[in-house]
């Protein structure tokens, strides 16, 4: 079964560190993703913020680690 809505089978999910990202990232794993990799976090100077990433791949996805 292909990803929904016509997505590639890999993902990056970013965003600010907040619960948005993290209801974003839970979303996609109700949907049938699975996480790819370690969540990376980074201080935007400008934006005086964190902001966050999360590599998410298709559950049917054949990917290596």
């Amino acid at each position: 079964m292909p990803p929904p809505d016509d997505k590639p089978i890999y993902r990056l999910l970013t965003g600010l560190d907040d619960r948005a990202f993290c209801e974003r990232v839970s979303e996609a794993l109700a949907q049938g993703w699975r996480l790819y990799g370690s969540p990376t976090l980074a201080w935007d100077q400008e934006a005086a913020c964190m902001k966050a990433a999360q590599a998410v791949v298709w559950k049917d996805a054949d990917v290596v680690m």
